[in-house]
């Protein structure tokens, strides 16, 4: 399965091979996984009651300075590699465990065998492309027809701050084109009776400490881009300083309670849709382990 890859925007032309990593998202062709499990942490219309059943892939094309999930976003060794109809069988597993939906995290790196896992595949509950939006309108339409709701993030709406966070100066450009391709994809939104997502497109935004205007921007982006009432948004104030910033003294704290109502008033200036936390997000408890939960292999 060698391939010189072109997949993520970064176009890097790596060698990646079925076992063996490459690039710059340090990754094999085949995915490798850390953990698979219900997960409870996501927003109310994801998680539902029963949790989302999260596959969290290894690997990622951003160099985010303040990850908090570097373990396994940076770690060429974390995880264990499946091939396709493994990758299948452990959807069917977690399917079979009752989640609401199954959430697929950080997986762009790893589109061909995804969709190969997914083709033909019912399951019976939404797939949610939970992603950090850096991605490529080629590779999305791999996934059409197979995802059917798209959680990407929207991080920056600056170059220079997405330059410097996380080595990907042309992230806001990126990011909008790879959103307007999700929503090409699945449209507008759909709840069930029960408010659980079964299509459409959420966007997060993480604050940053300091960052209320590119907040700000984002926000504008979301409502000014798509039709009044057709996409959610996820304004998150989990931020939560991590080790080794030390070259980043604006990041060393969390966003003041100030900073978020500010932010949470704007979102609701623009009449968006969606979801916000409080400043009691900002913990570290609901990170999960990476100790390879539900990934045996068939």
């Amino acid at each position: 399965m060698d391939f010189v890859c072109t997949l993520c925007p970064r176009r890097c032309g790596a060698l990646r091979s079925g076992t063996q990593p490459g690039g710059i998202c340090r990754s094999p062709g085949l995915p490798r996984i850390a953990r698979a499990a219900p997960h409870y942490g996501e927003e109310p219309c994801i998680a539902g009651k029963n949790g989302t059943g999260a596959v969290f892939f290894t690997g990622c094309n951003l160099r985010c300075v303040f990850c908090q999930n570097r373990d396994i976003s940076r770690g060429a060794g974390a995880g264990e590699t499946l091939t396709a109809p493994q990758l299948r069988e452990l959807l069917l597993r977690l399917r079979d465990q009752g989640v609401d939906s199954i959430d697929l995290v950080t997986g762009a790196h790893y589109v061909p065998a995804i969709a190969e896992a997914l083709s033909g595949l019912s399951l019976g509950v939404p797939v949610v492309w939970n992603s950090s939006g850096y991605e490529s309108v080629e590779t999305l339409r791999q996934l059409e027809g197979l995802v059917q709701v798209y959680m990407p993030d929207y991080k920056y709406s600056d170059p220079e701050t997405a330059r410097r966070y996380s080595a990907a100066a042309d992230y806001p450009a990126v990011a909008a084109d790879a959103i307007r391709e999700m929503f090409r994809q699945v449209g507008p939104y759909v709840l069930d009776e029960s408010g659980l997502m079964k299509s459409g497109v959420l966007i997060r935004h993480l604050i940053l400490p300091g960052r209320e205007d590119d907040a700000r921007n984002v926000i504008d982006f979301a409502a000014d881009e798509f039709p009044r009432d057709s996409v959610l948004f996820s304004l998150m104030s989990q931020y939560t300083p991590t080790p080794g910033l030390e070259a980043f003294a604006e990041l060393q704290r969390r966003v003041t309670p100030e900073e978020n109502r500010a932010l949470i008033h704007y979102m609701k200036v623009r009449r968006l849709d969606g979801f916000w936390q409080e400043n009691e997000a900002a913990t570290e408890e609901l990170l999960p382990d990476w100790d390879l939960t539900g990934v045996q292999k068939a």
